[in-house]
């Protein structure tokens, strides 16, 4: 059974730094995008980042120049740097993968069960 597993989430002051890591396991062929999601209480689930198997990544404009994605596909794992963190990014952060599970002929999205990450002013 294929899951993903976040870790690294908690409260920091504002302007502090955070990292976010999140792994995959279980009976894996191949995983495709990797990338962290967030929702905010009263707000829609939102693209934070995402990072391809050769390491193309997306980044949503607000956090340009803060965040930083990065895997490591020997781990199954994909990771969030944050640094200059603001009160709006406080959120709860869910790790997102496209994942081609064994005994399975196609690419399947999987979510992890989210991190809180709370930033104080």
């Amino acid at each position: 059974q294929v899951q993903l597993v976040e870790s690294g989430g908690g409260l920091v002051q504002a302007g502090g730094s955070l990292r976010l890591s999140c792994a995959a396991s279980g009976s894996i062929v191949s995983i495709n995008v990797m990338g962290w999601y967030r929702q905010a209480p009263g707000k829609q689930r939102e693209l934070v980042a995402t990072i391809t198997r050769i390491s193309g990544t997306n980044y949503a404009d607000s956090v340009k120049g803060r965040f930083t994605i990065s895997r490591d596909n020997a781990k199954n794992a994909v990771y969030l740097q944050m640094n200059s963190l603001k009160p709006e990014d406080t959120a709860v952060y869910y790790c997102n993968a496209d994942i081609w599970p064994v005994r399975i002929s196609k690419f399947i999205d999987y979510w992890g069960q989210g991190t809180q990450v709370t930033v104080s002013s």
